[in-house]
């Protein structure tokens, strides 16, 4: 069995600085960690790879820099990693990331077989768009399952795979054919703590440097700023507020705390009793 696990470099969200032309994210000199939300996704290929056997390539596209993030996911267990870049990948939005990434993808396939299941985190902290992994999926034609919240069942013989996903108002149980993508949500596993053989292959391990060329990608129009149709207009943080925090004060032993704490909140804003009274007459 073949797993691959996309990741992603992000910048610490504490010190993310914004480029003031382009309103792209300036990397440069900012702490970079792995995406958190990818790495509910490699611990869930590492559980499956360690129960049913196979491997578990990591891929990423950005800077070489990214190579620290890969080297990161080779202490946690990880058997191989590839790095795609190059500078016509700057500044890609979620299509020309999903376009090049789709593009090393089947390059992978062909050199180290093909993967059996494809794992994305869920989105990434620096664009909240969940939009890479479902783009990823059209287009290398695979069956897609997003949000999911357990692997129930991995039927390698049968090649079929049943999971858990989370959606409105419970849980959904699919089961579908592999090869497959699946997006994982957070919270759904623990990730483990990488061992000292591990660490010591992770640092002296080779990893696979792709250009766009070298990972087929012939049209590079397609990539970065200008394969990318999506405009930020403007970029901004919100202001603070200037309101503090009340603090309200209720008789522990008193037999109506509730109608107390209402009538103190109700007291505080005006009129907002009445926008509640007439927002329930018109249900």
């Amino acid at each position: 069995m073949h797993i691959v696990v996309c990741i992603k470099q992000v910048p610490d969200s504490a010190q993310i600085r914004v480029h003031p032309v382009t309103n792209t994210i300036m990397r440069q000199g900012v702490p970079t960690i792995i995406n958190p939300y990818d790495l509910f996704a490699l611990e869930a290929a590492l559980r499956l790879r360690d129960e049913y056997g196979g491997e578990v390539t990591v891929l990423t596209m950005g800077p070489p820099m990214a190579e620290d993030s890969l080297r990161k996911a080779l202490t946690f267990g990880a058997d191989r990693a590839v790095l795609l870049t190059d500078r016509f990948f700057a500044g890609s939005d979620t299509l020309a990331t999903s376009y090049a990434l789709s593009m090393a993808l089947k390059k992978i396939d062909e050199v180290f077989g093909a993967a059996d299941i494809v794992f994305t985190g869920k989105q990434t902290i620096d664009g909240d768009t969940a939009q890479v992994g479902p783009g990823i999926a059209k287009r290398n034609k695979l069956l897609q399952l997003t949000y999911v919240s357990k692997i129930a069942n991995l039927d390698l013989a049968g090649g079929k795979i049943r999971v858990e996903r989370r959606a409105e108002g419970g849980v959904q149980v699919l089961e579908t054919k592999l090869p497959v993508l699946i997006t994982m949500l957070e919270g759904t596993n623990e990730m483990r703590r990488g061992s000292m053989p591990d660490a010591l292959r992770a640092a002296r391990a080779e990893i696979v440097t792709w250009s766009a060329k070298d990972a087929g990608i012939e049209d590079v129009m397609k990539c970065g700023l200008r394969g990318s149709p999506t405009v930020v207009k403007r970029v901004f943080a919100p202001a603070a507020r200037a309101e503090k925090a009340k603090l309200v004060e209720i008789q522990p032993k008193a037999a109506d705390t509730a109608d107390a704490l209402i009538e103190t909140i109700f007291g505080g804003l005006a009129g907002l009793e009445t926008e509640l009274v007439e927002l329930h007459q018109t249900l």
